[in-house]
């Protein structure tokens, strides 16, 4: 038997697809290679707490409002199945993060231990083999993650210990000195960890330290697990070296020196001693199950399948790609990579295909084709729209003006669009959130530096921080912009500062499509 969709791993974005595709009754199958789902929260982070925000009161009652602040249910129509059921933290245990995603997958089609061992394609049919099974497939959406641990080309590297199989008791490194490579969130919640039993901690690595509150990127170091930078900065016998390691050798005694190249000083070469060594550089996609004629290009240092705006391979028709995969459309950008990302990407996928082989047209609801109507809709939305709020500048709200009539589509890739996924010749009204071009440089604490006014239309278009941007598309170009004023709560529904601006653009690109 062929099915029509075959989707490899059982993590939140393996199910959130399959959820979507239950409740349309679709022909697919979820492979696990574990005995339960989301077996990588079984183990990661390490440390247990996730950085995923938790927030249950919000002072609303509008579920997809309250989606903004929820970064870890997945999108489904029972509410039962909101995480703030499992836990009430603000940043959240993981094994109730486990629990939660054990209840979701409960009726779904899934089959556990189940190890994918070869994907093959003949041009028309996917075979995927797990041990001595064999399944076959005409589309394959591999939701797998990033299950293999990066690590750099140190000359060494093999002699030091790991994120993912070192000791997590801090006992285990009373007074030693202990050097962390890696700069991201693995790495500082490592030296979070060690700082009240290790006698010296160094966290080193090439590139500077990157702040989520600064860059908008929740990929960044995190609030959460940066306390180590106190422990530097106010000389508490710890440190973040800015270079490269260019050895690890082992010393007689059983320790460890390293050669270290400084980012930012004439010294050459300066030999450091630790007792532990510990490799905190992230992880990458697994591509070896694939066999050559089913093989993915690569990219990004050969971390993630490189895919079109269909989250489809670019060199293998038919093969998909869900979950934190699919951050490689929007890098270290938007939130492509988290949960509170890709579920709406999974859902954009999930209409994608729907399209394409079901005869489903993306789901749109007739607006009057009129500049104050139109306007009603895109301000109605973007009070309250979670999947714009959270994969700001990739998703969009689009509505199409055709023949004296309008509909209004949610939630559409804004690449889909513009590689004409919607048609091409399309008349489009685009409503995306946004942060300016420059929202990541400086000190966004620093009451020295003058800011826009809040409320203020004349200067919309130089806010930095999120807001509403709504372009007029014709043919998968843009042919016109308007930004809409920032607020400090996020609340754009003013008459005369967000909504008759507003109301004046659409009247004129409306005007302008005639």
């Amino acid at each position: 038997m062929t099915l029509d969709y075959l989707i490899i791993g059982a993590g939140p974005g393996g199910l959130q697809l399959a959820a979507l595709m239950d409740r349309d009754g679709r022909d697919y199958l979820v492979l696990e290679a574990g005995a339960a789902p989301g077996s990588f929260f079984a183990t990661y982070p390490r440390h247990r707490t996730l950085i995923s925000i938790n927030k249950v009161w919000t002072g609303s009652d509008d579920p997809e409002f309250n989606l903004r602040a929820d970064w870890n249910s997945l999108l489904t129509d029972d509410p039962a199945l909101l995480f703030k059921h499992y836990s009430k933290r603000y940043f959240p245990a993981a094994g109730d993060f486990v629990r939660y995603l054990a209840d979701f997958a409960r009726d779904l089609r899934v089959s556990y231990d189940t190890r994918v061992t070869r994907i093959a394609y003949d041009g028309e049919v996917f075979t995927v083999e797990a041990g001595e099974t064999e399944f076959r497939a005409r589309r394959v959406i591999v939701a797998t993650g990033v299950s293999r641990m990066y690590v750099p080309p140190i000359e060494g590297a093999e002699l030091a210990e790991r994120y993912d199989t070192v000791s997590v008791d801090p006992d285990d490194f009373t007074d030693q000195r202990v050097l962390i490579v890696g700069k991201g969130n693995s790495a500082f919640e490592t030296a979070d960890a060690l700082v009240e039993t290790a006698a010296v901690i160094h966290v080193a690595g090439p590139h500077s330290v990157r702040l989520a509150w600064q860059s908008h990127y929740v990929g960044h170091l995190r609030a959460v697990n940066n306390n180590f930078l106190d422990t530097y900065q106010l000389k508490s016998q710890n440190a973040v070296l800015d270079g490269t390691i260019e050895r690890i050798v082992r010393r007689d005694d059983g320790g460890f020196r390293i050669d270290f190249r400084y980012a930012r000083t004439v010294e050459s070469i300066r030999h450091i001693d630790y007792d532990r060594i510990i490799l905190c550089t992230g992880f990458r996609f697994d591509a070896s199950v694939f066999d050559d004629s089913a093989r993915p290009r690569l990219v990004i240092n050969d971390r993630f399948p490189e895919q079109t705006p269909a989250y489809e391979s670019v060199n293998v028709p038919g093969l998909y790609f869900a979950g934190t995969l699919t951050q490689q459309r929007d890098f270290k950008k938007s939130t492509g990579g988290f949960i509170h990302g890709f579920r709406y990407g999974a859902r954009a996928l999930h209409r994608i295909l729907g399209a394409r082989h079901h005869g489903t047209p993306w789901p749109a609801t007739p607006v009057e084709p009129t500049p104050e109507a139109i306007t009603d809709a895109i301000i109605a939305r973007i009070n309250r729209t979670s999947a714009l709020w959270q994969q700001f500048a990739v998703l969009a709200d689009v509505v199409t003006v055709d023949g004296g009539g309008a509909r209004y589509l949610e939630e559409v890739p804004v690449a889909y669009l513009r590689d004409n996924g919607l048609g091409p010749d399309v008349f489009a009204l685009v409503t995306t959130l946004e942060y300016g071009a420059d929202h990541d440089q400086g000190d966004p604490f620093d009451i020295t530096v003058p800011r826009i006014a809040e409320n203020d239309p004349a200067a919309a278009h130089d806010a930095s921080y999120l807001h509403p941007v709504v372009r007029a598309y014709r043919g998968g170009q843009v042919v016109a912009e308007h930004h809409l004023a920032e607020n400090l709560e996020n609340e754009w529904n003013l008459p005369a500062v967000h909504q008759q601006p507003l109301a004046l653009f659409i009247k004129g690109v409306l005007a302008d499509a005639h």
